[in-house]
């Protein structure tokens, strides 16, 4: 064999190995058109978080949080969204709650929610994070304040005491009355804002003396079905004694539960006033309060219930008259004098 046929039967070995090779290994021979991986898709949020309250207890509050997706372009892989309640006082972490989102492969949005159990007291920072294959795309902060005011189911009622001028929440009257005891007739007033009937609620009734405080009655009434709109009233009598001025509270139960209340007054003391929210006193100004009783020498310095005025320049008005009468008669005698020693 030469040498150019030895040449050519080595390159024709050479082709035919690739081609086997190429053959065999799929991937080998590039695409030239081929530019490699195709980049991830856009992940971000696309609206503000929503909250809502889902469930409420007497120490937490379950947040439902909910916030939308938007995805455009190559598929995204293991996306993943991470949301956070901060307490905004402390700033420790107070529960975190991670969703799989999966793989996004179309355009648009896509929801994703989960709640969020806290204590139901003070303020939250709820943090959402998006991430892509554990990369954080992006991310938003919301702000949730004054769970306490949330109202827990237990108490949750769409009865509640009435709020009017015309017809007021507590209402108080005299139905009798003697020396010493006086019976009132007190009535509660209760409106169902509501749209279902009103559920197995009772109303307690108690008087309060004012200056003391004491519980000087107390009385439960069972209060009937009321009807969606309606207004109906609860009503007792209590006897109390007379001469004094009393608080009268309402309380609003619901399976043991207290849910409304409200209050009113009732002035039986004829000299003495309160009202609802401050106590005012009309005290009688008596000069006997204020005076000795009686002279050095045992006698009666006055007569009760008289006051002394005093004038601008200090002094009684009764001394005014005797300084007049002194002062004619000086004048008087000086007259005589003159006319004596004119002589």
């Amino acid at each position: 064999m030469n040498r150019e046929t030895a040449l050519t039967a080595t390159a024709v070995g050479v082709v035919v190995v690739a081609l086997l090779v190429a053959a065999v290994v799929p991937g080998v021979l590039a695409d030239p058109t081929d530019d490699g991986p195709l980049p991830p898709g856009r992940v971000t949020l696309a609206d503000d978080l929503a909250l809502a309250p889902s469930d409420v207890d007497g120490q937490t509050a379950t947040l439902h949080v909910e916030t939308r997706l938007r995805h455009y372009g190559n598929p995204a892989d293991n996306v993943t969204v991470r949301f956070r309640a901060v307490d905004t006082e402390s700033g420790l972490v107070e529960t975190t709650e991670t969703v799989d989102v999966g793989n996004l492969t179309r355009d648009g949005e896509r929801v994703v929610e989960t709640n969020l159990t806290v204590r139901r007291e003070g303020g939250y920072r709820i943090e959402t994070v998006v991430f892509r294959d554990t990369e954080r795309v992006d991310s938003g902060t919301t702000t949730v304040q004054g769970l306490d005011a949330l109202t827990p189911a237990y108490a949750q009622t769409s009865v509640g005491f009435s709020d009017s001028d015309v017809l007021p929440a507590v209402s108080v009257s005299v139905a009798d009355a003697s020396n010493d005891r006086t019976a009132l007739s007190l009535g509660a007033s209760l409106t169902n804002r509501g749209d279902d009937p009103s559920e197995n609620l009772q109303v307690t009734l108690l008087l309060r003396q004012a200056e003391s405080n004491i519980v000087a009655g107390r009385q439960t009434v069972d209060v009937g079905t009321i009807r969606p709109g309606r207004t109906a009233t609860a009503e007792t009598e209590l006897t109390v004694p007379s001469n004094y001025n009393y608080y009268v509270d309402a309380i609003l139960w619901k399976d043991g539960v207290m849910v409304d209340t409200a209050r009113s007054v009732a002035n039986l003391d004829p000299q003495r006033r309160i009202q609802v929210n401050e106590s005012v006193e009309d005290v009688e100004f008596r000069v006997e309060d204020f005076e000795s009783g009686s002279g050095s020498d045992g006698s009666d310095s006055g007569d009760r219930g008289e006051s002394t005025r005093t004038t601008s320049e200090g002094t009684s008005p009764g001394f005014g008259v005797v300084t007049a009468v002194l002062a004619v008669v000086t004048l008087l005698v000086s007259v005589l004098l003159a006319r004596w020693w004119s002589r």
